[in-house]
């Protein structure tokens, strides 16, 4: 497999309940500073901490990213055509 084929192969699903700040935002797709704005405002979960880690717990990532809008009809633009 090429370099680019691997970078853009899928992503097992997560193996453990909880993850990292990287992983969660791999998780759903972005990027960790994007991640970070995400969680500051509120569209995403914030961290568990275990001692001195913070975690991501993997079903509340997936809660919020069902809230997220999109996904339908919605956010069709006959424009876009």
């Amino acid at each position: 497999m090429t370099s680019a084929a691997l970078q853009n192969a899928p992503l097992p699903p997560p193996t453990r309940r909880g993850l990292s700040r990287v992983e969660a935002a791999e998780y759903i797709g972005i990027g960790p500073s994007k991640f970070d704005c995400m969680v500051s405002d509120g569209r995403m979960p914030k961290p568990k901490k275990i001692d001195g880690r913070r975690v991501w717990d993997v079903r509340a990532l997936d809660r919020f990213f069902d809230l997220l809008p999109g996904g339908d009809e919605s956010d069709h633009n006959p424009w876009d055509e």
